[in-house]
This record gives structure tokens, C-alpha cells and sequence, in this order.
């Protein structure tokens, strides 16, 4: 079944081309349409193009559905075209008439638009929650080894003290500031293209305001026009967002299979979350960080890949956006699928001990021999020359009261103040901590 099917029929092969994925990446929308298709109802029913009767029987159905897709029952045939034309389907069906008049006053353009639009919002709200809970994971790992120092590195040499409060804060914060891409990208999805219709609007007395409130959308997409040209540029706004985050996991990655080797070993992965080699007997492989990484890095493409994909389009329908769903669902899934296993692996992460007590780290202490001699009222530039010469001449001997003195406030790692800046976050997020439907 297609819904702007008309008696013409369309070759097969032309068919299975133009239809694509549709009928599994359609999946992700399922629960959207239906919860679309409900205040569609209530508001033709408000409008009288419905009776109260049929409202009843079509919130009945589109109940059913929705409890098949919380199942699983929920799938979309061959028969179908997509989601949209299997749950006009069923609905007609099942209650006739009253399932053919759940299109009046919509197109399938806002049909479509509105479901990924709740889709797209509802995804900024899970990505954000899970984005929030890795923070809270880093600060306690940050807490945790705040005593246990490392070596911090510029241009692959080891540089000065670091610790790995700093380390596992610097994160924490970082993602504190990938949330404003977010909420931005929430905003955009935020709008209501519902009663767009194609692009001109409909002559029939509906409530866009009505079904604005029903799927908790924040504003009307007042234009419908505008509201079309969201096609694509909710998209792009999102994957903007998941770029973002995706370099600083990734970036996040990439140090955890250098501390995991064994030239640096500053850190050890369980054996459990480990893989070998076929020949090598020895080997414990830091796979799923170096996994993270490439996802990382082919995420961090997706707003060029969706540019590409819509630059040269003018307003108006194409059904050119009908491939954006494959760039992007998919992806968007596995964001999900990397957070979630950081949070379950960041914990098990064993900080190795005392890793500056070892010789070839010695020249990391260099900037506090020169503070000492400051302290004893050498110019900075006299004492970087001689700390520079002893080291260049053999004769230098590593300040390690660093060690002692500095030990659990390196630098100032501010974890209390970075723990505020998560708290205030977490509590202008509101939608996010306490998402009200699955519209959130």
C-alpha cells in the first residue's frame, strides 16, 4: 500500500529503488508517527472532520499500535511502502472510513516531518541524559585518582606533572560544553510543521496551536513554507551537535589506547574487556577504545556528508531528503551505543601507581627546580638557563617535593568547581533530567 497510490502502476524495479531502507530505517520513527497520528485525530475531531465516535475508534487503534512497537510486534511489510502507509493501513482496516479520514488536512510531507522532528528532538533529550551521567562517571573518576599522578604530554614528550583528577575532569567539563550543541539542535527540532501540508498550508479550519500542546512541541512552525525547509536543517543541526561530541570521545579514546600500551602503561584494562591476537599469545588489544575512535571519527563527518547531500536544493519537497535517514538514524544509534559503554567501562579502568617515581620521567620536574630557585630570589630566565644546563650537562637532579607538597591539587584540578558547572547544567537541562513523553 502507498497512501498517494491512485490506480497507476509503478515498475518494480523503479519501486524497489525509490523506497530504499525506508521500511526498516522507518522503525525509528514507528512510535512518533502514532503519537502524531493522535493529536491529528483530536484535532480533526476538534474541527468536526471527525465524529467523536470515530476519534474513539482511531485512538483506540493508534493505541494498539503503539503497544505492538513497545513490543516489538510492531513491523513494517512488504506490502507497505513505509511506516506512514502501514498504520493508515491497520487503521483502515480495522475501523474503515474512519482510518481513510485520518489524512484530511495533512500531507504526507508534514507526516513524515513532524515524526522526525519528534524523533530528532527526543533523541537531543537521550543523548544529553547520557552525556550528563558520563560526566558524573569522570568526576567520580576524577575524585577517585586525584592523588595518582601521571606524566602530562606536549608534541609526544613528556613535558610536566599532570594527574589524573586532571585528566578525567578535563573530560568531564569538556562535555559539559558539547550540551549547548544539543540544546541548540533541540530548539530546532522544537518546532511543529504539523498543518504545513506540502508546503501551502490547508483551506480546512485546523488547530496547529492544539497539536502543538498535544506533542509538547515548544512553538508552531508558523510559516508553511518555513516549516518545510526544516527538512534537512534539523538534520544538520543535530549532526553538528553529535560532530562535536564525537571529537571529544574520540580524542578520549585515542589516550586510553596510548595509556593502555605498554611504553606508556598508565592505565590497564581488564582482561574482560580485552581481545588477543591469533599468533600472538600475548596480546591484550584495547579494541573497543579503538573502536570508539574510528566511530568517532567517521560521526565526525556527518554534517559535511548531510551538507553535501541537500547544498544544491531549493524550498520545497525533494525527495532528496528521503536519503538523509541513511546518513544519519543509524549513526545516531551508535552515539548512543559509544556512551553507554564509556559509562560502563570508565569505572574498571585500573590507574597504575607512582608512574613518576620511574627515571625517564625525572626532566617532567624541571619547571619546579626552577620555582625553587625563583622562591630563593633567582630571575626566571637565570634559573631556566641553569636548570636547562644541569639537565644538558648530566648534573640535574629532579624537585620531587612536587610530589609531596602538590599532591591532589596539581595545578588546581578544580573538580568542586567543575562539579558546579555539571550541577547547573544538569539543572537548566530540565528536559532531559525529566522528559514528559516521548516527545520529551
Amino acid at each position: 500500500m502507498k497512501i498517494w497510490e491512485k490506480g497507476i502502476a509503478v515498475d518494480k524495479k523503479i519501486e524497489q529503488f525509490t523506497i530504499g531502507r525506508d521500511r526498516e530505517l522507518d522503525m525509528y520513527l514507528a512510535q512518533f508517527d502514532v503519537q502524531a497520528s493522535r493529536a491529528q485525530a483530536n484535532m480533526l475531531a476538534k474541527a468536526g472532520l471527525l465524529s467523536a465516535a470515530e476519534n474513539q475508534q482511531l485512538q483506540q487503534g493508534l493505541g494498539e499500535l503503539a503497544a505492538q512497537i513497545t513490543s516489538g510486534e510492531f513491523a513494517i511489510g512488504e506490502d507497505f511502502e513505509d511506516v506512514h502507509s502501514k498504520i493508515e493501513f491497520y487503521l483502515t482496516e480495522k475501523f474503515g472510513d474512519a482510518g481513510k479520514k485520518i489524512h484530511t488536512a495533512r500531507s504526507r510531507n508534514d507526516q513524515v516531518l513532524t515524526a522526525q522532528q519528534l524523533f530528532l528532538k527526543d533523541y537531543t533529550a537521550r543523548a544529553a541524559r547520557q552525556m550528563l551521567a558520563l560526566a558524573d562517571v569522570l568526576l567520580q573518576q576524577a575524585e577517585t585518582h586525584k592523588n595518582a599522578l601521571l606524566p602530562g604530554y606536549t608534541h609526544f614528550q613528556a613535558a610536566m606533572p599532570s594527574s589524573f583528577g586532571l585528566w578525567f575532569g578535563a573530560y568531564a567539563e569538556h562535555l559539559l560544553l558539547d550540551l549547548p550543541l544539543f540544546e541548540a539542535a533541540r530548539t530546532v527540532a522544537d518546532q511543529n510543521p504539523l498543518g504545513s501540508g506540502a508546503g501551502f498550508g490547508s483551506s480546512f479550519p485546523i488547530d496547529r496551536e492544539m497539536t502543538t500542546r498535544e506533542l509538547h512541541f515548544g512553538a508552531v512552525a508558523v510559516s508553511s513554507v518555513g516549516a518545510q525547509l526544516l527538512r534537512g536543517k534539523t538534520e544538520r543541526t543535530v549532526a553538528f551537535a553529535v560532530a562535536g561530541l564525537a571529537a571529544t570521545l574520540g580524542k578520549m579514546a585515542y589516550d586510553l589506547v596510548l595509556y593502555n600500551s605498554q611504553d606508556m602503561a598508565f592505565v590497564e584494562l581488564p582482561a574482560a574487556f580485552t581481545t588477543g591476537s591469533s599468533i600472538m599469545p600475548h596480546k591484550k588489544n584495547p579494541d573497543v577504545f579503538e573502536l570508539i575512535r574510528a566511530r568517532c571519527n567517521t560521526l565526525q563527518a556527518l554534517p559535511n556528508t548531510l551538507i553535501l547531500a541537500t547544498s544544491n536544493l531549493p524550498s520545497g519537497y525533494h525527495r532528496d531528503f528521503q536519503v538523509l535517514k541513511e546518513i544519519l538514524f543509524e549513526p545516531l544509534a551508535q552515539l548512543l551505543d559509544i556512551l553507554d559503554l564509556l559509562i560502563f567501562a570508565l569505572p574498571q579502568l585500573r590507574v597504575k601507581p607512582d608512574l613518576l617515581n620511574q627515571a625517564k620521567y625525572d626532566t617532567v620536574f624541571t619547571v619546579e627546580n626552577i620555582n625553587e630557585l625563583i622562591q630563593q630570589g633567582v630571575p626566571f630566565r637565570t634559573a631556566y638557563q641553569q636548570v636547562g644546563q644541569a639537565v644538558n650537562d648530566g648534573s640535574y637532579i629532579p624537585q620531587r617535593k612536587f610530589q609531596t607538597t602538590h599532591l591532589g591539587s596539581v595545578h588546581n584540578p578544580g573538580l568542586a568547581e567543575i562539579g558546579e558547572k555539571l550541577a547547573a547544567t544538569r539543572q537548566r537541562l530540565e528536559w532531559a533530567r525529566n522528559p514528559s513523553s516521548a516527545a520529551g
